[in-house]
């Protein structure tokens, strides 16, 4: 079935869930124009051949379900219709979902963790494998959820928050998959009136990784902070395109993304698109991406876009920048004794820390420092090498 949505801009053209409905991207068009087409194995055109592995498993707070269910169950789809071609693939392609639930009220009294994992040997022409989520959680309940993605895979998903009335839901994405791996994801969320969202996506590993967050609200009062951090190494190539959509009164989003880049071809892109439509008046909201670039050889692409409709906002502003280590900030703490190489990590730390602090995981906050470390040792040795 397809959905008609009048073309309020450029930023947000279409949604249906009929693949039919979205041409192949060429890589002219201004939502693929960033992204390596001929490396995402054949998820945007059809092509790829399905059978891929990835098991998902759930260790789900006492008073939170998780259930498996069949694609026609009729809470999937209700949060978020597909707006490109690969969110569309996912949807038609998918054979069971998963469906959290924390009921009206309810506060979960620990995470709960869904681990997404991949088991596929990856080659040019690897299986592929569809996924889809949805998490529900009604009026005034409260909640924190885990996604960990992780081993070898080529995965395409959608997942979709559904954050009722006065509700909380706070999640955290790690995107830290092997290697060689592909995946593209859509992660809705629609808020109630006077919901909260909190969401922090960290992507580490795999070989292209796209997600595109997306904010929708059904009444005032609603709150999204979406927070980011990543880290791409050589060759690598790590999408975020963001879509917050206010389209009622006295509403507010925050966007904070942050990355850093090494080695030769290492390739970060961030697009945030923010649309304040006529009828939202009242509307607080900024976006914010920085990028640290640590060598040369590495590419970044930022681009905030805000789109106001309506002359009657409590406040909307956007900024980006990318840039090297800063000379003075590396001189001055080696003026005091610390060497190059420990005066980069507390830089780097220090730059990406800001946001690692606001996880309220604790053990995926400590997982996420030990990857930037590693991450740091690994440029540190480069670096040497090439000394």
């Amino acid at each position: 079935m397809g959905l008609d949505t009048k073309p309020l801009s450029t930023l947000h053209r279409k949604a249906s869930f009929d693949l039919g409905d979205f041409d192949v991207p060429t890589g002219r068009e201004e939502e693929w124009r960033f992204t390596p087409l001929r490396r995402l194995r054949g998820l945007h055109n059809g092509t790829a051949d399905e059978g891929g592995k990835v098991l998902v498993e759930a260790e789900a707070a006492p008073e939170v379900t998780v259930e498996t269910v069949d694609r026609d169950d009729p809470r999937l789809g209700t949060a978020h219709v597909p707006s490109d071609r690969v969110s569309a693939q996912a949807w038609t392609a998918f054979t069971h979902a998963t469906v959290v639930t924390v009921p009206k009220e309810a506060v979960a009294s620990a995470p709960t963790v869904l681990r997404i994992h991949g088991e596929d040997a990856l080659s040019p022409g690897g299986a592929a494998a569809y996924g889809h989520t949805t998490v529900i959680v009604e009026p005034f309940a409260e909640a924190t959820l885990v996604l960990a993605h992780r081993g070898a895979a080529t995965y395409a998903d959608n997942v979709e928050f559904i954050v009722g009335d006065g509700a909380r839901l706070s999640v955290i994405s790690l995107q830290d998959w092997a290697d060689g791996s592909v995946h593209v994801s859509h992660q809705h969320a629609r808020l109630g009136r006077d919901a909260r969202f909190v969401s922090h996506n960290v992507s580490l590993g795999g070989d292209v990784v796209r997600i595109s967050p997306s904010i929708s609200y059904d009444g005032p009062g609603g709150d999204a902070e979406l927070y980011g951090v990543y880290f791409a190494d050589g060759g690598q190539h790590l999408e975020h395109r963001l879509l917050v959509d206010h389209a009622v009164p006295n509403c507010r989003s925050r966007v904070d993304y942050r990355g850093a880049l090494q080695d030769q071809d290492a390739h970060a892109v961030w697009i945030g698109d923010v649309i304040i439509r006529a009828e939202a008046e009242g509307t607080d909201t900024y976006e914010l991406n920085r990028n640290l670039v640590l060598t040369d050889g590495t590419r970044v692409d930022s681009v905030p876009n805000l789109e106001i409709l309506t002359g009657e906002v409590a406040g909307a502003g956007h900024a980006s920048a990318s840039g090297r280590l800063d000379d003075e900030h590396l001189f001055y703490l080696q003026a005091r004794g610390i060497t190059f190489d420990e005066a980069r990590r507390m830089v780097v730390r220090g730059f990406l820390g800001q946001l690692v602090e606001r996880i309220e995981v604790a053990e995926v906050r400590e997982k996420v420092r030990e990857a930037i470390e590693a991450e740091l040792d690994t440029g540190a040795a480069d670096t040497g090498a090439r000394g």
